[in-house]
């Protein structure tokens, strides 16, 4: 069976857009399934049916699952992990430009303000990366660091990169395909 990646793209996003086109063309050359759908909601996204989503394109969890996240992707999967039973571990998660606090925007405190349980959520994948730009004005480096901090997560900052989004030409990350691929290792 193939390992599979969901790449979740963040409020307001696509599937296509920035880096995710990138990421799955270099995981299906490498024999990875990737599954990028595109997410409900648009600019007004509800936290039950970002879940309903997950909990369909995923059907059953296993343990050669990834997770790819960003912005707004990151702490909807993390809600998602949160309502596994114990048994199902997957074999991790890397999060772009995440957070799990209030960000002061209406349209996400919805996902920020519900209670999480961050020890479920750790116990159900293997491994947390955070990849974060040490530039970011829409989530700040802080907020990156207390989700690192929440996750027990390994912390990437990378350089002047902003959101790592479209906006900001992002069309590749490698640190973001050299950290799935060091997680096959583990």
């Amino acid at each position: 069976m193939a390992k599979r990646v969901f790449i979740i793209h963040g409020w307001d996003g696509n599937p296509e857009d920035s880096w995710k086109t990138w990421l799955k063309n270099e995981l299906e050359k490498r024999k990875f399934e990737v599954i990028a759908p595109q997410m409900p909601g648009g600019n007004n996204p509800i936290v039950k049916e970002w879940l309903k989503v997950l909990a369909n394109i995923v059907n059953e969890p296993k343990k050669d699952d990834y997770f790819v996240g960003h912005s707004l992707g990151c702490i909807s999967i993390c809600r998602y992990l949160e309502t596994l039973p114990k048994e199902k571990i997957v074999g991790g998660c890397i999060f772009v430009s995440g957070f799990c606090s209030d960000l002061n925007i209406p349209e996400l405190t919805e996902f920020t303000n519900l209670p999480l349980d961050f020890s479920k959520v750790k116990s159900r994948a293997k491994n947390f990366v955070l990849i974060h730009s040490d530039d970011d004005e829409d989530v700040p480096i802080e907020k990156g660091i207390e989700f690192k901090e929440k996750l027990g997560a390994k912390l990437i900052i990378e350089k002047e990169m902003g959101h790592i989004s479209e906006g900001d030409n992002i069309k590749k990350l490698p640190s973001l395909l050299k950290s799935i691929m060091e997680m096959q290792d583990d």
